[in-house]
């Protein structure tokens, strides 16, 4: 009788991956059930699982490796989440991998659904209580800024208890203005696809996306809408013109029917509030009308400089700016009247100036006087890079400061802002799409005992965007419960550097 060959190392790793694919697609169902029914997000590590293939999870779940040391297996988490739908779940924000390692520690002799009872006692048995009412906004302005928070605020949705997007204001382009708008947000150059479907409702001037009606309103002025009359009440107006960043000119929206408060995307000027979320977010008071999110860059150093002066302590520092070119600059050479600008974007690197620097101390008032900052606009449509040239007051070296940024990056009340990437082939095109506020380059970092450069990548369009949300989140009081809670988190990582 012939002897059946032994399989080869290939078809075992295709069928290794077969059945791992199996059990990813598996949990799409259940995420997608917790999401909408539950308005439960699932994460691995800041990392969302909401929405995602089959891929996506499976890279998500080799991700975890970097944090926790061990493979997070699908086998595993799989019958985790069937546990997870039979608890009738509240809003909860849960860390799929934190969850999965706790048990396999301190699980033993029960089940994963007696597990789950324990650690998720605040939410069980809370499904349709939520307490968070809806809160409506609007988007005064739909340019790069705002076409992407519409798409982030579309994918979080959910149940509509969290941010609802109701409005967009634009001035009227002509007669095929709304297919136009409808179009820039389906397909973008440097995002890609918008993830989903869009239809327009062009009789009631509305573009539906993946459920979400986004009401269109023509205007020329933020004090003169009824946004009432649209059924939009008590909303979050954020503005992405730029063109009032004062507090006289930002309050012309708070004369308009329907508005609660604002939130500038873009550095403010006078005493108004520059809130980097992370650093600084817990000044937002209710009494405060007037919010601004900062610039891209400020999102983007500041966190990165408070760790460092918190481990270290920062005297004085200079931060350069490599700036993708933005939309207030020339193609081709023509009048600006700003500085240089009028020269091709395309063309040039163009030398400009940045308030980012001394926008830090706003947020960060130990830094006060510290800094100094320039910026250079280069021939890049997205991802800049800001170079931290920094003095410290305690020395350290290469691997350590690498080390403390990346356990930081991981565990801290800051993963959410800071990221961290030691890759020999990395470019800015990579960095696409992040969703944290900077991402720290540790093979680029210098390190001579109390000199320290740093590079730090960041998508000023996307990774701001995300920034922008988790402010107008907590602008309107609608974050969930966090599995586990964010300060024990941070604790572990202290307890690791």
């Amino acid at each position: 009788m012939t002897q059946k060959p032994a399989a080869s190392n290939s078809d075992a790793v295709l069928e290794s991956w077969i059945e791992r694919e199996t059990l990813a697609e598996a949990m799409i169902p259940l995420i997608g059930r917790l999401y909408r029914e539950n308005n439960v997000i699932l994460s691995v590590h800041g990392r969302s699982l909401i929405n995602q293939s089959a891929v996506t999870l499976l890279k998500a779940h080799r991700f975890a490796r970097h944090v926790d040391g061990v493979l997070l297996r699908p086998e595993e988490t799989l019958p985790l989440l069937q546990a997870m739908t039979t608890l009738r779940l509240g809003p909860a924000s849960i860390n799929l991998a934190t969850l999965n390692l706790k048990y396999a520690q301190e699980g033993a002799g029960r089940t994963r659904e007696e597990f789950l009872r324990t650690e998720l006692a605040d939410v069980v048995d809370r499904q349709g209580m939520d307490q968070r009412a809806g809160t409506d906004v609007v988007l005064y302005g739909f340019g790069r800024i705002g076409r992407l928070l519409a798409r982030i605020l579309i994918e979080h949705s959910g149940g509509g208890q969290g941010l609802r997007l109701r409005a967009i204001v634009v001035r009227n382009g002509g007669a095929d203005d709304l297919t136009k708008r409808a179009s820039l947000l389906r397909r973008d150059s440097v995002h890609g696809p918008f993830n989903g479907t869009i239809t327009v409702d062009h009789e009631n001037n509305i573009i539906q996306a993946n459920g979400t009606a986004i009401q269109v309103i023509y205007s020329d002025s933020p004090a003169t809408i009824d946004y009432t009359a649209y059924g939009i009440h008590d909303a979050l107006v954020v503005d992405n013109t730029g063109r009032w960043r004062d507090e006289e000119g930002l309050s012309q929206h708070l004369q308009s029917t329907g508005v609660a408060r604002v939130l500038l995307t873009a550095p403010g000027k006078g005493a108004l509030k520059n809130v980097v979320h992370g650093i600084n977010h817990g000044t937002i008071l209710p009494e405060d009308k007037i919010i601004t999110a900062a610039s891209c860059t400020t999102n983007a150093i500041t966190p990165v400089l408070k760790v460092l002066n918190d481990k270290y302590g920062i005297v004085h520092g200079h931060v350069e700016t490599v700036h993708s070119f933005t939309n207030d600059q020339n193609l081709t050479d023509n009048f600006h009247k700003g500085d240089r600008r009028g020269r091709s974007a395309a063309l040039n690197m163009v030398l400009t100036e940045t308030g980012a620097a001394k926008a830090v101390a706003k947020a960060l008032p130990e830094l006060e006087g510290k800094l100094s900052g320039n910026s250079i606009r280069v021939p890049t449509p997205n991802v800049s890079m800001a170079i931290l040239n920094l003095t410290l007051e305690n020395g350290t070296t290469k691997e350590e400061v690498n080390t403390f940024l990346r356990e930081t990056s991981l565990g801290s009340a800051l993963r959410k802002q800071i990221d961290f990437i030691d890759s020999p082939e990395v470019v800015s095109s990579d960095f696409v799409g992040s969703r944290r506020a900077g991402i720290v380059d540790g093979l680029a970092t210098i390190s001579t005992d109390k000199h320290l450069v740093l590079y730090v990548w960041y998508d000023n369009e996307f990774g701001y965007s995300c920034q922008v949300v988790r402010v107008m989140e907590e602008m309107a009081g609608v974050h969930p419960r966090q599995f586990p809670p964010l300060e024990t988190t941070a604790e572990a990582a202290a307890a690791l550097v």
